[in-house]
C-alpha cells in the first residue's frame, strides 16, 4: 500500500514508517500537525505531541517526500474514550490534514503512525482513517516497550529527548540527549519507579534528528533552550526549544534498502493545510443517512428462534424457499438484518445491546457482498459502547433448503459490556478494519471473534498447511486474551474450531494433537513469565464447514471464563450424590452416556455444554427401532428418538450442575446435510421433544419461538478426525 505516515517528529513516527517500508509499504508523503503560534513548544493536547515542531519543516528535504502540515484549530472536546466526530475537536484537524492529502495524493491507501499502548490515540486515528476510506497502520501497537526501544536503537533512529516530566529525569541533565545514551538510565528507572521506557505514559518525548529514511539529509540541532514549566522536586517538566539547526547533506553511497519504501509521488515540498474544522465536521454530519430503509419482509420465508434467559438471550433468523424467492445473498442478507433489528426494537433493545454475532452464508465468494450489507446495519453511530465481536462462515444452506443468509446474535440487556475493536494493522494481532471487535467481556465471559491463522503484519494467512494456521490463529487469539488479563490457554470454557473441507482426511488428523501442543506451549510459556492461574478443563467442537474468509482452512473461536476478582473459581461441580436424575421417554442414567458428553463447568456460574451423537451412539438410543437393520440412513423414528434423548440428556446434565433452562444463553443443534432430512422436520422433531419433557413436569418453560438453533454443517464432532456426529449440540449456560 501507497502510505502517509504521520509524524510527530519522535522516535515512534519515525521507526513506525520504517516497519511500514520492511512489511511491503511504500511511504509517499508525511503529515504532521503543529500548534497555530511557531513560538509555542507544547500544547495542552491528549493526542499530540508537538514540541520540536520548528524542526519537523526539514523532514521533506531530509525524506525527499512532500510534508503536509496543518496548524491545531481545535481542543480536547470528545474526551471519551471512543471518539465520535466533534466540530471543534483537535481530531477534526487531523481529518482535514488527511482529507487534504488523500485530494494531493489519491494513491494513497494507507495511514501510519507511532502509536505503542494509547487507546484514546489508536482509536482516534483509526475514526479518521475509516471516515476516509484508509488503513490505519500502527506496528508498534502492544509490543514489549524494552524491545522496542532497544530495536529502534539498533536500527538507526538518532532521536534526542525534547520533554522531561517523570520521577528521576532531570530537565537540566536530560534535555537534548539520545535515546541511545540514556537506554540504560530509562531500564533503572523502570525497575525503581516503574516507568514506561519508551515515554508511553508521558515521561519524555523525543525528536528524531537521524535515521535510515532520511535519506537526503541529517539535522544537526546547533543551539537549544531549556525551558522549565515545573520545578517539582520529584518530577520536574521541562521542554527543550530549539533555537538554531542546520541540515548536514546525506553521503552519496545511501541508495539502502530504505529508499526503496520511499516513493514520492510530488518532489518535496512542504504544503500549509488551511480550512475551517467546525465548518467541515457539520458538512460531514449532514451528509451522513442512515441506509436501512428496505422492503417490506415477507414473514412467511423468516423463522425465528429465541433463548429464555432473562439478561442475556441470543435470537436466530433465517429463510425459507430461497431458490424461488430471493434475488441474491444481498437481498436475504438485507431481510434478515431488517427482521433482527425490527425485533431488537420490539424487546426494547438496539444494536448497542448485541453482544456477538453468527453471520453465516451460502458462499464466501460473496464474502464483499455480504460485509457491505452488513455495514449499513451495525455501525459505531449505532453502537456507542462497541461494536459486536463477529464470526463468518460459510454453511451448506442451500442443500439445507434455506436461504442464503443465516445470523444469530447474542443479546444483553444491559451496556456493561467491554469491547475490544482494533482497526489497525500491527504486529500484535489480526485488525479488524470493518464494524466488528475482536472481543467482548459480558459479565466474566469473554466473546472472541472468530480468529484466523493470519499473520498480523501483512494480515496474510500464513503457510504451512491447516496446522499451521491453527497455531497462528491461537497465537492471535492468546494475543486478544492478554488485554482481558487471560490467556487462552488458563481460562478456555469452549473451542469452536471450524475446518474447511479443503483440508485432506490425513491433515485433519493433526489437528487435534497441534491443538493440544499449541496450548500447552502457550501454558508454559505463561508459566515462564511468571503467571501460574488456575487451569479450566475446557470443551472442544470441530465443525466441517465448506469454506471460511480468505480461504482459510481453520477459523477458531474460543469462549473464556474472566472472572472479576480474577481467582478462578474451581471447575469441580457441588456433590451431587443425593440427587436423582429424572427419567423422560424412559431414559436411565447409564455408564455409556458419558462418552457423549464433554462440559466445563464453574460453579454456580457457568455451564458449556457438548453433546455428541455419533453413530455408534444413535444405534444404542433406537436399539428398539433398528430391529436389527444397520442401513446408515435414519428413519424419522429414529430422528425423534435422537432429538428426544439429546434434550433428556441436556435436561439432566443442567439440573446435575445446578443450572437450569433458564440460564441458557445460546443452544446451537449442528447436523450433516448428509443426513437427507428437511431442517423444517428437525426443528419440529426438537420442537416436540421440549414441548413432551413441559407436559412430562420437566423443569422448562416454552415460549412462541423455539430456544434452539439448527445449523447445517457438513460434520460435526468432539475431535478433528471424527466430524461424522449424527447431530452434535452445544448449550452455553450462566447464572444471573
Amino acid at each position: 500500500m501507497k502510505v502517509v505516515a504521520l509524524v510527530s517528529g519522535g522516535k515512534d513516527s519515525c521507526y513506525a514508517m520504517m516497519k511500514c517500508i520492511q512489511y511491503g509499504h511504500q511511504v509517499v508523503a508525511v503529515a504532521n500537525l503543529l500548534p497555530a503560534d511557531d513560538a509555542v513548544d507544547e500544547l495542552d493536547s491528549y493526542m499530540y505531541q508537538t514540541v520540536g515542531h520548528q524542526i519537523i519543516v526539514s523532514y521533506a528535504e531530509c525524506m525527499g517526500v512532500p510534508l503536509f502540515r496543518r496548524r491545531i484549530q481545535g481542543s480536547t472536546r470528545h474526551q471519551k474514550l471512543s471518539y465520535k466526530m466533534t466540530p471543534g475537536d483537535e481530531v477534526e484537524d487531523m481529518y482535514i490534514l488527511l482529507n487534504e492529502v488523500k485530494k494531493q495524493v489519491p494513491s494513497i491507501t494507507a495511514v501510519s503512525s507511532g502509536a505503542i499502548a494509547s487507546d484514546y490515540q489508536r482509536l482516534r486515528v483509526e475514526s479518521v482513517c475509516s471516515r476516509l476510506g484508509l488503513v490505519s497502520l500502527a506496528y508498534l501497537w502492544k509490543q514489549d516497550q524494552s524491545l522496542l526501544l532497544h530495536e529502534m536503537i539498533m536500527n538507526g533512529i538518532a532521536a534526542i529527548t525534547v520533554k522531561v516530566a517523570a520521577m528521576g529525569l532531570d530537565p537540566a541533565k536530560h534535555l537534548g540527549k539520545e535515546i541511545a545514551f540514556l537506554e540504560p538510565y530509562l531500564h533503572k528507572l523502570k525497575d525503581l519507579y516503574g516507568i514506561n521506557v519508551c515515554g508511553e505514559g508521558g515521561e519524555y518525548e523525543t525528536l528524531t534528528l537521524d535515521c535510515p529514511l532520511f535519506v537526503n539529509a541529517r539535522i544537526v540541532l546547533d543551539e537549544f533552550q531549556v525551558v522549565l514549566h515545573s520545578s517539582d522536586s520529584i518530577a520536574p517538566v521541562g521542554v527543550l526549544h530549539p533555537l538554531k539547526f542546520h541540515l548536514e547533506k546525506a553521503e552519496s553511497n545511501t541508495s539502502s534498502e530504505s529508499m526503496k519504501g520511499i516513493c514520492p509521488e510530488k518532489s518535496n515540498f512542504v504544503f500549509e493545510v488551511q480550512g475551517d474544522s467546525q465548518q467541515e465536521c457539520k458538512a460531514i454530519c449532514n451528509s451522513v443517512q442512515e441506509a436501512t430503509d428496505l422492503v417490506e419482509t415477507p414473514n412467511h420465508r423468516v423463522h425465528i428462534s429465541k433463548t429464555e434467559k432473562d439478561d442475556s438471550f441470543s435470537i436466530c433468523f433465517w429463510l425459507l424457499d430461497s431458490s424461488q424467492s430471493s434475488a441474491g445473498l444481498q437481498e436475504d442478507l438485507e431481510l434478515v438484518l431488517r427482521k433482527i433489528e425490527s425485533q431488537l426494537v420490539e424487546y426494547g433493545f438496539g444494536w448497542e445491546h448485541v453482544l456477538y454475532i453468527h453471520l453465516y452464508i451460502s458462499d464466501m465468494n460473496e464474502f464483499t457482498t455480504a460485509n457491505e450489507t452488513y455495514v449499513r446495519f451495525i455501525t459505531h453511530d449505532k453502537c456507542p459502547f462497541g461494536v459486536p465481536s463477529r464470526s463468518t462462515i460459510e454453511l451448506p444452506l442451500l442443500q439445507a433448503g434455506l436461504g442464503k443468509a443465516y445470523i444469530e446474535v447474542l443479546v444483553a440487556n444491559d451496556q456493561s459490556k467491554r469491547v475490544l475493536h482494533v482497526q489497525s494493522i500491527s504486529c500484535w494481532a489480526p485488525s479488524c478494519i470493518g464494524p466488528y471487535s475482536q472481543a467482548t467481556l459480558h459479565k466474566e465471559v469473554l466473546h472472541m471473534a472468530g480468529q484466523l491463522g493470519l499473520d498480523p503484519p501483512t494480515m496474510n494467512l500464513c503457510s504451512g498447511g491447516p496446522t499451521a494456521e491453527l497455531e497462528q490463529a491461537l497465537e492471535n487469539s492468546e494475543a486478544v486474551a492478554k488485554c482481558f488479563n487471560c490467556s487462552i490457554s488458563t481460562s478456555a470454557l469452549l473451542y469452536v474450531v471450524y475446518c474447511s473441507i479443503s483440508i485432506p482426511l490425513a491433515e485433519r488428523l493433526k489437528i487435534h494433537d497441534k491443538m493440544a501442543s499449541s496450548l500447552k506451549k502457550i501454558r508454559l510459556s505463561n508459566m515462564d513469565n511468571g503467571r501460574k492461574p488456575e487451569m479450566l478443563d475446557p470443551v472442544f467442537l470441530y465443525v466441517l464447514v465448506p469454506d471460511l474468509p480468505k480461504r482459510a482452512l481453520v477459523e477458531v473461536k474460543p469462549i473464556l471464563y474472566v472472572p472479576e476478582d480474577m481467582e478462578m473459581t474451581e471447575g469441580s461441580v457441588p456433590d451431587l450424590s443425593g440427587m436423582t436424575a429424572s427419567s423422560f421417554w424412559g431414559f436411565q442414567p447409564a455408564a455409556w452416556h458419558d462418552s457423549c458428553i464433554q462440559k466445563c463447568v464453574v460453579h454456580g456460574k457457568i455451564c458449556a455444554v457438548v453433546l455428541s451423537i455419533t453413530s455408534a451412539v444413535s444405534k444404542k438410543i433406537c436399539s428398539e427401532f433398528l430391529n436389527g437393520d444397520t442401513q446408515n440412513s435414519l428413519t424419522e423414528g429414529q430422528m425423534k428418538r435422537i432429538s428426544s434423548f439429546c434434550v433428556y440428556l441436556l435436561d439432566r446434565i443442567c439440573m446435575e450442575n445446578g443450572f437450569s433452562w433458564k440460564d441458557v444463553m445460546s443452544l446451537r443443534l449442528y447436523y450433516p446435510t448428509s443426513l437427507q432430512m428437511l431442517l423444517e422436520k428437525l426443528s419440529l422433531m426438537f420442537t416436540d421433544a421440549f414441548n413432551e419433557l413441559v407436559e412430562m413436569g420437566g423443569s422448562i418453560e416454552v415460549g412462541k419461538h423455539p430456544i434452539f438453533n439448527l445449523v447445517p454443517v457438513l460434520g460435526a464432532g468432539s475431535s478433528a478426525s471424527h466430524m461424522e456426529d449424527v447431530v452434535t449440540c452445544e448449550l452455553f449456560a450462566r447464572k444471573s
